[in-house]
């Protein structure tokens, strides 16, 4: 049996799943022999290195990744988190810049760059993202819980207690696996 890219990708999957980095990697640098241009396996290699928490190594496959494929928002996405990991606040915040204008209504990516104001201790611009995720999609419970902690740092109980009332109708998203 002759091994092909989606072979390998799947298998990959599988064993980052069981928490195999090492040998998931090793899957997604082989299937990248055979399909060098495949922004899906760089992506997919990017995630495998950020759970093994090689965050150098994810940002250079994210990085390809993007570069293969510039209107993928979830590889922007992916790879504005690994900079806000390494504190690397202004490319962070580049990356995300670069996913909204491919798509003005990604929820994630405006609740991300509010991460990333948050983490700066921008509030004012932070809660702006924040507002703009919950417009975009008003069942967001990340960024509502997010937007619920700017408006207290801002001393805005109002808001506070609005997005704490909305919280409570929402269930708490499950953690991905």
């Amino acid at each position: 049996m002759q091994e092909s890219a989606d072979f390998l990708n799947n298998q990959a999957i599988e064993l980052a799943s069981r928490g195999n980095f090492t040998e998931a990697i090793a899957c997604y640098k082989r299937a990248i022999t055979i399909e060098r241009e495949n922004s899906l396996l760089w992506f997919n290699l990017g995630v495998t290195y950020q759970k093994q928490g090689d965050l150098r190594a994810a940002k250079r496959a994210f990085s390809t990744a993007l570069e293969m494929n510039p209107a993928d928002e979830e590889a922007a996405e992916q790879l504005a988190i690994v900079c806000l990991e390494r504190k690397e606040f202004m490319e962070a915040a580049e990356h995300c810049r670069f996913g909204l204008e491919q798509n003005p209504v990604n929820a994630h990516l405006w609740n991300t760059l509010g991460v990333i104001f948050f983490n700066q201790e921008e509030y004012p611009t932070a809660a702006e993202s924040f507002e703009r995720a919950v417009s975009i999609n008003p069942y967001y419970y990340d960024a509502l819980y997010n937007l619920r902690d700017t408006y207290s740092e801002l001393g805005n109980k109002a808001g506070e207690a609005v997005c704490e009332e909305r919280l409570s109708k929402l269930k708490e998203p499950k953690e991905d696996l």
